[in-house]
């Protein structure tokens, strides 16, 4: 399977420079793409890389114009490239149809028609699951859930009872929605789970990673927004309240009972104490430690984390230091030569 470099162009509405007959059977990252493959290069810093590459061909944006191979010039280069991979590799779409006679489903399950059910996966009593979603092998639905249309559900991922997912939810691998919150209280020299009486809701178009835990509310719903992107090993925490669209990456870590804004970002590793707030558009960079709530579209690094613009005049002040503390050695020195130079007598006078 190949395409001539002219018809590429063509699929990703691109401005071809070059050979335009040049055939080409592969697409690949620019470190491994071999001859015969197309590659990308996004920015003008990786034409040294790019010189290095055995790719043929290329796919690049406006300010980017290569001199020693084909090019087809793009305004979205990962898009256009995405097009590429997706003709040379389309994505697997396994449709079983239906339901597995080794799914376990309630009787008192309301499932739409073309709802597909995977071996070994789990349906739970008075769950509704609207049309089109997907459940794969070894996912668990308790009771009572409700996923809106156009769900996945991939394997080994396990909702709690009454978790409610809207509209095209993806839930990846080992996800656990709706767990118990971590809410002890000491009683008698013992620590006693606090209530759980509530539950996960997951508005549209959410994407949760694999092995990501959102916990139950304690009497109501922990939310996550509508549009809201959360990656790998997250763990959200009981009563919180995620915004929409947000981005949150792998192994952050959110204590209950705190809320977001609208188009939040916290990058890896980023961990929040209990009851925050994080506004509107503030961005916490990775292994920000965010001890007091985030203004919006305020940037904040450091644990405990602290603006952008002060965490970063600390750490020049830090790394001024060394300096300084030759400075104040060479300093005390001086003092004492002089104090040595001074005659007793003046000494006693000065006294």
């Amino acid at each position: 399977m190949s395409l001539a470099l002219s018809e590429i162009a063509q699929m990703v509405e691109g401005r071809l420079t070059g050979d335009g007959q040049l055939r080409i059977h592969g697409a690949a990252t620019l470190r491994v793409a071999r001859p015969g493959e197309i590659t990308l290069a996004d920015h003008p810093r990786l034409a040294g890389e790019l010189a290095r590459s055995q790719a043929s061909a290329v796919i690049v944006p406006a300010t980017l114009q290569p001199t020693d191979r084909p090019y087809i010039t793009v305004s979205d280069v990962h898009g256009a490239f995405s097009r590429v991979v997706a003709y040379f590799r389309p994505p697997r779409k396994t449709r079983l149809g239906g339901i597995s006679p080794a799914a376990y489903v309630s009787p008192s399950a309301r499932l739409a028609d073309d709802v597909e059910v995977h071996p070994h996966a789990f349906v739970g009593a008075e769950v509704e699951i609207g049309q089109g979603c997907i459940i794969h092998s070894g996912a668990r639905l308790l009771d009572g859930c409700k996923l809106g249309p156009g769900c996945v559900i991939f394997p080994n991922a396990v909702l709690y009872e009454n978790t409610v997912l809207g509209r095209g939810v993806i839930v990846h691998a080992n996800a656990v929605l709706g767990a118990y919150g971590f809410g002890y209280s000491q009683v008698e020299g013992r620590h006693q789970r606090g209530a759980q009486l509530g539950y996960v809701e997951v508005e549209d178009e959410v994407e949760i990673g694999a092995g990501t835990t959102i916990d139950r509310g304690t009497y109501g719903p922990t939310v996550i927004g509508s549009g809201t992107k959360i990656d790998n090993l997250v763990q959200i925490g009981h009563n919180c309240r995620i915004g929409r669209h947000n981005l949150i990456c792998s192994q952050v870590g959110i204590a209950g009972s705190c809320t977001t804004g609208d188009y939040v970002v916290m990058a890896g590793q980023v961990g929040l104490a209990d009851h925050l707030h994080v506004a509107d558009g503030a961005v916490l960079g990775a292994k920000a430690g965010l001890m007091t709530d985030a203004q919006p579209g305020k940037r904040y690094l450091g644990a405990p984390a602290v603006e952008e613009r002060q965490f970063f005049r600390s750490i020049s002040l830090i790394q001024q230091l060394p300096e300084l503390k030759r400075q104040l050695h060479e300093a005390q020195r001086a003092i004492i030569r002089l104090a040595g130079d001074v005659p007793p007598s003046s000494q006693a006078d000065a006294a």
